[in-house]
């Protein structure tokens, strides 16, 4: 998926109230830009950290920039936008280029299922239909392992429950964590930071949810699936 605008570097003053953050442009300029995550971002939202925005000249959006990247400047970059994961896998669902998936015709997104959710995906084809959470992950506190959630996340908690729900009412179910880092070949939970989760996660995936953990590929011309890679315990 290419950014609709090219991205522009910046450094981070800081980050508040989740979803604003003051930054430095290149030319000296200090502006505010909108931060689409609404995670504790541990680790990745240190004053002077290299960023990059996105522009619009969008007349309905009050902020004129999005922060979509950030660079590690050793060659990595990390993805911050939680919305991507979701539009960089549908373009993969409808190319079928998502390995270990079940057979599918149709995907449909944004489907009505469980306690007032919407599912990200429903796959239909052979069989029975195939429910598809996705959740982002820009976790990482140790070198080369991906780590999900970094906070507290009862929805995703939730999300599991009805996940698990499906599966017991025939449905194949996919938790789907798309890991938006560059330097990571593993994945784990971050069961210290939210025991609820890991414990909902080990219920879903004991009743049959299937688990799957995909890397991608990131610049600051485009973000596109990756490889798979293996969830530790």
């Amino acid at each position: 998926m290419q950014f609709s605008t090219p991205l522009v570097p910046a450094r981070l003053i800081r980050r508040y109230k989740r979803f604003l953050a003051d930054v430095r442009l290149e030319d000296g300029r200090e502006v505010t830009a909108h931060c689409a995550n609404p995670g504790s971002m541990m680790g990745l939202a240190e004053p002077g950290t290299k960023i990059w925005l996105e522009p619009n000249d969008d007349p309905k959006k009050k902020l004129k920039y999005g922060w979509r990247l950030v660079d590690h400047e050793n060659g990595h970059f990390t993805g911050v936008d939680t919305s991507i994961p979701n539009k960089a896998l549908k373009v993969a669902l409808i190319a079928h280029q998502v390995p270990g998936l079940p057979p599918y015709d149709m995907v449909r997104s944004e489907v009505k299922y469980g306690q007032n959710s919407r599912i990200d995906f429903l796959l239909s084809g052979e069989g029975p239909d195939t429910y598809v959470e996705v959740k982002s992950v820009t976790l990482s506190r140790k070198q080369g392992v991906a780590e999900f959630p970094d906070s507290v996340t009862a929805r995703g908690a939730k999300h599991l429950a009805e996940l698990t729900d499906m599966v017991r009412q025939g449905h194949r179910a996919i938790m789907f964590y798309l890991v938006q880092r560059t330097d990571c070949t593993a994945m784990t939970l971050a069961g210290d930071i939210d025991p609820a989760y890991a414990a909902a996660f080990a219920e879903a995936k004991a009743t049959g949810v299937q688990c799957l953990a995909q890397t991608c590929t990131i610049s600051p011309a485009e973000i596109a699936l990756g490889k798979p890679i293996p969830m530790q315990p």
